[in-house]
């Protein structure tokens, strides 16, 4: 299944979650975004689907082999034109770094998530993410 709208360009965000921990992803390019952090992901490509693409962008971005799991529900603005969905996502192989686009990486527990600087519109997927980990949330 094809995922690409004329109207827009989708950006698939890959929610990893290990041992109660959601991985954030600290930017490094462009200026403007640099030191924010973020749900790692990218582009979806012409005639690719969203799961295949998550896949590919966990690996150049993380260099981790990935498998995603179910999509969180809604979809984000990021910029005009642009819209972000996320994944939860399992890691099967390797450990996340830094390839390209960010400098650090941190695994964050429910009770860490505000302790860095997401980007604007990472912060409502985030939340969305964080209540379907996390359900019982009730701190």
């Amino acid at each position: 299944m094809t995922d690409h709208n004329a109207d827009h360009v989708v950006v698939v965000a890959g929610a990893l979650y290990e041992r109660g921990r959601l991985l954030a992803a600290r930017r490094s390019t462009p200026p403007e975004l640099a030191g924010r952090w973020e749900l790692p992901g990218g582009k979806l490509e012409p005639g690719e689907s969203a799961e295949k693409a998550l896949v590919r962008e966990l690996r150049e971005e993380l260099g981790v082999d990935t498998e995603p799991g179910e999509r969180i529900p809604g979809e984000w603005p990021l910029k005009p034109g642009y819209v972000m969905r996320v994944w939860t996502t399992r890691l099967l192989a390797g450990e996340p770094e830094p390839q390209q686009e960010h400098d650090e990486v941190r695994w964050l527990g429910r009770d860490e998530l505000e302790s860095v600087d997401w980007l604007d519109a990472d912060r409502p997927a985030v939340a969305a993410v964080a209540a379907r980990l996390w359900p019982a949330a009730d701190a």
